[in-house]
């Protein structure tokens, strides 16, 4: 009842921040339909260009927020019956220059000058597409939830061109109703048009935006106007079958060469404007791109983002639930299968899955999920279900409450899955209320979530809030979390239970006053974040002030000094390479610094460094080195070099002799991550990478080359070869080949 009543009031508090209006009234752009025909080839010869709405006004968002654009853009808008017609004609202050990083799709936003276009097709400033291309014309599309941000990994199929003259880059697209979700018979979206030019060194918009926030804000987009509202959506099924052929050979286990050829697919079906329904039989993700893998000197486990695109539509509906630490759904979990004796995940391919997810109304969104994966005998691995339905309900201007229910269903038939600890099932149900102002000023988030399973106990509750205020020139924030130690999401990611914990923090941001200064701005930060158990020990406190900045032509620094207690859970080794471990209950305290500096993207060799340098546990000392270079043929090829470095001496560790005496023993530890890259983009519809991974922690070695033509829009052939060695000397671990052929076809 007390968790209860505390959830009530911080929700009242937080609505009383809420407020209605819409920033950026007076930003109105009319769009009609097309007078002619339109060919998408990056030229603006066609009448129908001629009598397009138009908008040209830039505003600049930095280095400042105040001044007009130094740089013009002129946009343009017009529409048929099957397609959303866009162009931008971006001009350049030095003439036949531009800054670009390859051809490949989905670019880094910060190191290519770039045109893109933000749509709020509800007009809710929470939701939206995105779409856009570097100056080389390479595209970018995403899906974009809680108000800025674009989930890149969405796909879909449309069209764009681009070319090139003396004094400006013009892009043009065409993107298919099809394609976007929106509310039927609607006349008003919300747009914003933004634009990055490192060579002038600025950031630009149409409606202007706040130099703290995004350009991506939707709650600073202005208003997109129809003359006759866009067409009524008719029946949309997409098509997108694979087929696909390969060969694994596991040399570690000896397991003979198996020949793979499998068959299968994706479904869209438009169940109306604005749901939509994903299908997945038999999938398969060997396409997807690899993880960068991270050297973990943590006590809990690294989080890598979902990147299987049947998961994506929508994703914030299923995912968006809970903080960094707290995700009561993790998709990633599908298709892995906890082993609960060894504590080892073992990969199951999933049989059929379904999603359908979208608004029911203007106010109120669902998502809804249902995923069945194989099952494994040899490994005593059951079938296991995994549902998920998730509703959504706006409040005021750009808040929202949630509510959800997940299951994971085991199908328990054998001793040997009983002996590996299945549990027939595991539930978490949760409620969560999330706080955005109209001006974005204000956020935050207040959630209770509870698991429930065979064995449940007592305190299997995870609760937390958070709310932040940033203008331009303070931020200030709070947090904390209560998590009981019976908590437990099998489908989610927490990496630790049984705590409380509070995290403030305040920071001070400084723009320089004098127009010729290079500094675009710097802030100071002071963090704290403090855990207890729940028996009301301290277990762990980090405390740092950090200074960072960016300068205008994009080159960034930072600096920190900060200091670490630590009281072990748990027998850890700080290695994590199989080292004799700290003990259970030792406490250990040390102090750091670090700087970090990257290079500006103007150029066209680049680097980056970011350093560690301190105490470390059981008082020894670790440094740490992140470093990379990299240089471009623009726009064709990008070649580079990562290096993590780890040096970890003079730790001390207790051991107990067998007379019952106990002695302390130093270690010390060395270990590298190296991580070549090749990446070449003939066009912007054939690429080919080649990424080297040399893990000294995990003693793996990884060779990942990818070879993908996207014949058509949305319609791709891979080839994809896998290597992985022993580093010590050489011997290949497991090898792979896949050709896999995907076409997307609009019924």
């Amino acid at each position: 009842m007390k968790r209860l009543l505390l959830l009530l009031f911080t929700l009242t508090t937080f609505s009383s921040l809420a407020q209605t209006a819409k920033r950026n009234e007076i930003f109105q752009m009319l769009i009609k339909p097309a007078k002619g025909s339109l060919k998408m080839d990056g030229k603006l010869d066609e009448a129908a260009w001629l009598e397009a709405a138009k908008v040209s006004d830039f505003v600049m968002c930095n280095p400042t927020d105040t001044l007009c654009s130094n740089v013009r853009t002129d946009v343009r808008m017009t529409y048929d019956d099957k397609y959303l017609y866009i162009s931008a004609e971006c001009f350049l202050k030095d003439q036949s220059r531009y800054v670009v990083e390859s051809l490949k799709r989905d670019f880094s936003f910060g190191i290519n000058d770039n045109f893109l276009v933000f749509i709020d097709t509800f007009d809710d400033k929470t939701t939206g597409f995105s779409f856009g291309a570097n100056a080389a014309g390479a595209q970018w599309d995403g899906q974009m939830s809680e108000g800025a941000k674009v989930n890149l990994n969405w796909d879909n199929k449309w069209e764009s061109s681009t070319s090139y003259n003396k004094e400006s880059w013009i892009w043009e697209a065409a993107i298919p109703f099809k394609s976007i979700r929106y509310k039927n018979n609607s006349t008003r979206w919300g747009i914003n048009f933004s634009r990055l030019d490192l060579q002038a060194k600025e950031k630009s918009a149409w409606a202007p935006v706040p130099r703290q926030f995004p350009t991506a804000s939707l709650a600073y987009s202005g208003v997109l106007l129809w003359e006759t509202p866009p067409p009524t959506p008719k029946q949309n099924i997409s098509v997108i079958p694979y087929v696909l052929s390969g060969v694994t050979s596991n040399y570690e286990a000896q397991d003979p060469t198996s020949f793979r050829k499998q068959i299968g697919g994706d479904i869209k079906v438009a169940l109306s404007s604005s749901m939509n329904m994903d299908l997945t039989i038999n999938p398969d993700f060997s396409q997807v791109d690899v993880d960068r893998q991270q050297t973990n000197l943590d006590r809990f486990e690294l989080f890598y983002p979902e990147k299987r695109q049947f998961f994506i539509e929508n994703s914030d509906l299923f995912d968006g639930f809970g903080t960094e630490t707290i995700r009561p759904f993790f998709s990633r979990r599908i298709g892995l299968a906890l082993n609960n004796r060894t504590g080892i995940y073992e990969q199951t391919p999933i049989t059929y899955g379904a999603r359908v997810s979208g608004k029911l109304t203007n106010d109120w969104r669902i998502g809804l999920l249902n995923v069945q994966s194989q099952r494994i005998d040899d490994k005593g691995v059951p079938t296991q279900n995994y549902s998920m339905v998730a509703l959504q309900r706006k409040l005021f201007a750009r808040s929202n409450i949630g509510i959800f229910m997940i299951n994971k269903q085991s199908f328990i038939d054998t001793e040997l899955q009983r002996q590996n600890g299945f549990a027939e099932f595991n539930r978490n149900i949760g409620v969560e209320y999330n706080l955005a102002s109209s001006n974005n000023f204000w956020t935050g988030k207040v959630f209770y979530y509870q698991s429930i399973s065979p064995d449940a106990k007592a305190n299997n509750f995870a609760h937390a809030a958070s709310l932040a205020y940033k203008d331009n020139h303070w931020i200030v924030s709070w947090k904390h979390q209560w998590v009981g130690d019976s908590y437990n999401p099998e489908v989610g990611y927490v990496p630790r239970v049984n705590y409380t914990n509070i995290n403030p923090e305040v920071g001070k941001i400084f723009y320089p006053k004098s127009k010729t200064s290079q500094l675009f701005y710097a802030q100071i930060r002071l963090n704290s974040l403090s855990f207890w158990n729940n028996s009301g020990g301290l277990t762990d406190n980090t405390t740092y002030i950090a200074l960072e900045g960016k300068m205008k032509d994009q080159a960034s620094f930072s600096a920190f000094h900060g200091y670490d207690y630590v009281r072990l859970l748990y027998d850890f080794d700080p290695t994590r390479m199989g080292n004799i471990p700290e003990k259970k209950g030792s406490e250990h305290t040390w102090r750091s610094v670090g700087l970090g500096y990257t290079s500006s993207p103007i150029k066209l060799f680049t680097y980056s460094v970011t350093s560690r340098f301190g105490g470390y546990y059981g008082n020894g000392n670790r440094t740490g080195i992140t470093g990379e270079l990299g240089y471009r043929f623009q726009p064709h090829v990008g070649i580079s070099m990562a290096v993590d470095y780890n040096n970890i001496w003079g730790v001390e560790v207790p051991v107990t002799q067998a007379d019952g005496s106990t002695t302390k023993i130093i270690s010390a530890s060395e270990f590298w991550i190296i991580r070549p890259k090749v990446d070449i983009t003939f066009t912007n519809k054939l690429f080919f990478t080649t990424f080297f991974q040399l893990n000294q922690q995990t003693k793996n070695m990884n060779l990942n080359a990818r070879l993908q033509w996207r014949y058509k829009p949305a319609s791709d052939f891979f080839l994809v070869y896998t290597d992985n060695y022993l580093p010590e000397n050489f011997h290949i671990r497991n090898r792979s080949i896949v050709l896999k052929l995907n076409y997307w076809l609009n019924l």
